[in-house]
C-alpha cells in the first residue's frame, strides 16, 4: 500500500508536534523509509535562508508543511501580528524555495479559521471566499489563505503541483495542554481535571456556550494527510473534517461527565464565542482520495482525557 512512498525522501515541519507526529508515523506504516523533521532551534522557518539551508540539508521530494504558530481564541487575540507574519512566512518562502528547488510535491495544511465568520452550513470549499473570518482568528486564517493563493498561482504559472487541505478543529492523545495557548477540548480536560484536584466547586467558561464546532480526531486527520499526499493533485482546496458538530454547551457537559468533576459551570458571557458555527462538507475529500473518519467523537473524547490523566501522573 502506498509504495510510492518506498523511494521518496519527505519532509515534514512541525513533524515532532501533535498532528505531526501522527502524520510520521502514519508516513512510516505507508512504506516511507526516508522522512526529514526539521527542529525549530535549527531551522527558523519564518527565516527565508534557513529555509534554504533547510532544502539543502533535507532534499526532499516532497514537503508536507505542518509547522505552524497556532493557539486558541486568547492567543489569537494577544498575538494577531506575530500569528499573521510568521504563518505567513513560514509558508511562504516553503513554498517558493521548494518551487525553486523543483520539488515533486508541496502539501499546504490551512484551518478552518480561513472560512468567512457567517458561512452557510455545512460549509463547503467553494464559500471559502464568500466574506471576512471571524475577528478573534482572523490574521491567522488570512495568512494561512494566502498559502491557498499561492498554491494555485503556481500551479498555474509554474507547473508546481501544490495541494491545500482545510483540516477542521483537532483533538486527540498528546495534544497541548498549556492554557496560554490551547484549543478548546484540551483547555476544557485540563480545567475540570484542575478543579477536580484542586477540590473547587466551580469553573469558568467563556462565552455563552451556544457556538457549535466540528472536531476531527487526530488519528483521523494524519491519515486523510497522508491520503491526500499520495492521491491528491489538484488546485482545489479540501475539507477534512468528520461532519460531527455539537455545541460548547453539549462539549462542556461531556468533558465534565467524562472527567468525573462535580461543581457547578459558569458562563463568562462577557468573553467571545468566536465563530458562530462550524460543520465541514466533507463530500470533495471522499470522491477524491478516499478519506471519511473512523473515530467517534466520544470514543476519541475519552482516549484523550485518559492519557492526560496518565500524561500528568508521569
Amino acid at each position: 500500500m502506498m509504495s510510492r512512498f518506498v523511494d521518496k525522501r519527505i519532509l515534514v515541519t512541525g513533524g515532532s508536534g501533535f498532528l505531526g507526529s501522527y502524520v510520521v508515523a502514519k508516513l512510516k506504516k505507508s512504506g516511507c523509509k526516508d522522512i526529514f523533521v526539521p527542529r525549530s532551534k535549527d531551522f527558523n522557518l519564518v527565516d527565508n535562508q534557513a529555509v534554504k539551508r533547510l532544502l539543502d540539508v533535507a532534499a526532499p521530494h516532497i514537503i508536507i508543511h505542518l509547522a505552524g504558530r497556532v493557539g486558541g481564541i486568547g492567543a489569537n487575540k494577544q498575538y494577531p501580528g506575530q500569528f499573521f507574519y510568521d504563518n505567513l512566512m513560514m509558508g511562504v518562502q516553503l513554498i517558493e524555495q521548494s518551487r525553486i528547488a523543483g520539488l515533486e510535491k508541496f502539501v499546504a495544511i490551512g484551518t478552518i479559521c480561513s472560512y468567512p465568520k457567517y458561512t452557510t452550513v455545512p460549509f463547503k470549499e467553494e464559500e471559502l471566499w464568500n466574506g471576512y473570518p471571524e475577528e478573534t482568528n482572523a490574521p491567522y486564517g488570512l495568512a494561512k489563505k494566502m498559502l491557498l493563493v499561492q498554491a494555485q498561482a503556481y500551479r498555474q504559472q509554474y507547473g508546481f503541483n501544490a495541494i491545500y487541505l482545510l483540516p477542521v478543529n483537532l483533538y486527540g492523545p498528546q495534544d497541548n495542554f498549556d492554557p496560554a495557548s490551547s484549543h478548546v477540548i484540551p483547555a476544557l480536560i485540563k480545567k475540570c481535571i484542575d478543579a477536580i484536584e484542586a477540590e473547587e466547586k466551580e469553573i469558568v467558561i467563556w462565552g455563552t456556550g451556544k457556538a457549535t464546532r466540528e472536531f476531527l480526531y487526530v488519528q483521523d486527520a494524519a491519515d486523510g494527510i497522508v491520503m491526500a499526499t499520495e492521491r491528491y493533485n489538484k488546485m482545489d482546496p479540501i475539507n477534512l473534517g468528520s461532519g460531527f458538530e455539537i455545541s460548547i454547551k453539549d462539549l462542556v457537559e461531556i468533558i465534565v461527565e467524562y472527567t468525573g468533576f462535580k461543581g457547578r459551570v459558569i458562563w463568562d458571557e462577557t468573553k467571545p464565542d468566536g465563530q458562530p458555527q462550524r460543520r465541514l462538507d466533507t463530500l470533495k475529500a471522499a470522491a477524491e482520495f478516499g478519506f471519511e473518519a473512523k473515530t467517534l467523537f466520544r470514543e476519541g473524547l475519552r482516549k484523550t482525557i485518559d492519557w492526560y490523566r496518565n500524561y500528568r501522573k508521569r
